[in-house]
C-alpha cells in the first residue's frame, strides 16, 4: 500500500495503535495493582517504550516491589529477580567462567541478567563494586567475560528499586550508575482513599495472582522501534540542548547533564507523543518529563547540598529561565 499524501501509511498507523493499546493494557494492570498512582505508572510505560530502564525510590513498603512485578508480569519473556546485599558479588548478576575438568575448557554460566526482565530489588544495599557490574549491562546489553561478549536477550528492561540513601544499611548508587537510568520514579505514600482500597483488594488474594501477560516480547521490540520514529522539530531538539547546558554552568552543580541525559529526554518525549497518539512531539513533552529524566542525574556540590538544595528544584528553575520554543 503507498503512503497518502499526508505522508502517513495507513498499515503502518494501524499497526501502531494495535501497539499503543497492548501498552495500555499493561497500564490496565499496573493500576489494578497499584492504586491512585498514575502518573507514576505512565513514567514506567515511557521508560518502557523508550527502551530505558526505571529506578523506582522511595521508603520501604510503598510498593516499590510490587509495581516492579506487576509490570514483569505483564510483558511476556524471560523474568528474573535479583535481592541486592552486602554479601552479593558482581559474578552473581552477570554469571561467570567455570573450569570443565573433562576437556580443560572454561565454559560460561550465564547470571539472572540473562533475562527481558530483570528485577533489581533494593539496588543500593549492595556494595558499589556490585553495583558498577550493571554498568555495561545497562548500556550496551551485553557481558564481557574472559574476552568475549555475551549478548543479553532483546528487548532489556531493568526495574531497580532502592530506598532512601540516609536508611540504614544502603550505599549510595555512583554517579556513573545513576546516568544509565531513563526515568527515576518516587512512589510516595497513597492518599486516604487509594490505601482502603489496598487493603479490600488484598483481602482474600494479592492482585498480582491474578496478572497475566498482555503483550508479548516482539510487542516490545516493535512499541520501542515505532518511538523512534515520531518527529521531534529541531526547535524542540535545540531546546533540549539548551536545558542540559544551562545546567553545566550552573556553580550549585558539581556534575551537569552528560548528552545521554539529552538523549534520554529526547527519547522519553517521543515515547509520550507517541502514548498520546501523536505523530510529533510539543514542548508540553520535555517540560513534562524534565525532572523525572533529569533530576537524578544532577550531582549537588557540597555548599548547596547541605544549604538544602534539591536537584528537582534547580530542573525547575530551568524551565522557568529557558525560553520555550513556540
Amino acid at each position: 500500500m503507498n503512503p497518502t499524501k499526508n505522508g502517513h501509511n495507513p498499515t503502518t498507523d494501524s499497526a501502531s495503535n494495535a501497539a499503543r493499546e497492548s501498552l495500555r493494557k499493561v497500564e490496565t494492570n499496573l493500576r489494578s495493582v497499584i492504586k491512585g498512582k498514575n502518573e507514576e505508572t505512565e513514567l514506567l510505560l515511557v521508560a518502557l517504550a523508550s527502551a530505558g530502564h526505571v529506578l523506582l525510590e522511595d521508603a520501604p513498603g510503598t510498593g516499590k516491589t510490587t509495581l516492579a512485578k506487576a509490570l514483569a508480569r505483564s510483558i511476556g519473556g524471560e523474568f528474573r529477580r535479583v535481592q541486592f546485599t552486602p554479601d552479593l558479588l558482581p559474578a552473581d548478576i552477570t554469571g561467570s567462567s567455570f573450569y570443565n575438568p573433562a576437556d580443560g575448557s572454561f565454559e560460561f554460566r550465564p547470571g539472572p541478567v540473562f533475562a527481558n526482565v530483570l528485577l533489581a530489588d533494593e539496588i543500593n544495599r549492595t556494595s558499589p563494586r556490585t553495583q558498577s557490574a550493571l554498568l555495561e549491562v545497562m548500556s550496551e546489553n551485553q557481558v564481557s567475560t574472559d574476552g568475549l561478549r555475551h549478548a543479553l536477550p532483546a528487548p532489556f528492561f531493568v526495574v531497580a528499586t532502592q530506598n532512601p540513601s540516609d536508611y540504614a544499611g544502603t550505599y549510595p548508587l555512583p554517579e556513573a550508575q545513576l546516568d544509565r537510568f531513563m526515568v527515576r520514579v518516587s512512589l510516595g505514600y497513597p492518599d486516604v482513599t487509594s490505601e482502603l482500597e489496598i487493603l479490600y483488594s488484598q483481602n482474600d488474594h494479592h492482585p498480582l495472582e491474578d496478572l497475566h501477560p498482555v503483550v508479548s516480547v516482539d510487542d516490545v521490540l516493535a512499541i520501542q522501534d515505532a518511538v523512534k520514529h515520531i518527529h521531534i522539530d529541531r526547535t524542540i531538539g535545540d531546546y533540549i540542548v539548551r536545558l542540559t547546558h544551562q545546567t553545566r554552568s550552573d556553580s550549585r552543580l558539581r556534575i551537569g547533564l552528560s548528552p545521554r541525559g539529552s538523549l534520554a529526554l529526547y527519547r522519553t518525549s517521543q515515547a509520550r507523543a507517541w502514548l498520546a497518539g501523536r505523530a510529533f512531539v510539543l514542548p508540553e513533552d520535555v517540560r513534562a518529563l524534565a525532572i523525572p529524566v533529569l533530576a537524578h542525574r544532577l550531582i549537588l556540590d557540597t555548599k548547596a547540598r547541605y544549604g538544602g538544595a534539591q536537584s528537582s528544584d534547580i530542573i525547575k528553575e530551568l524551565l522557568e529561565s529557558v525560553p520555550v520554543p513556540r
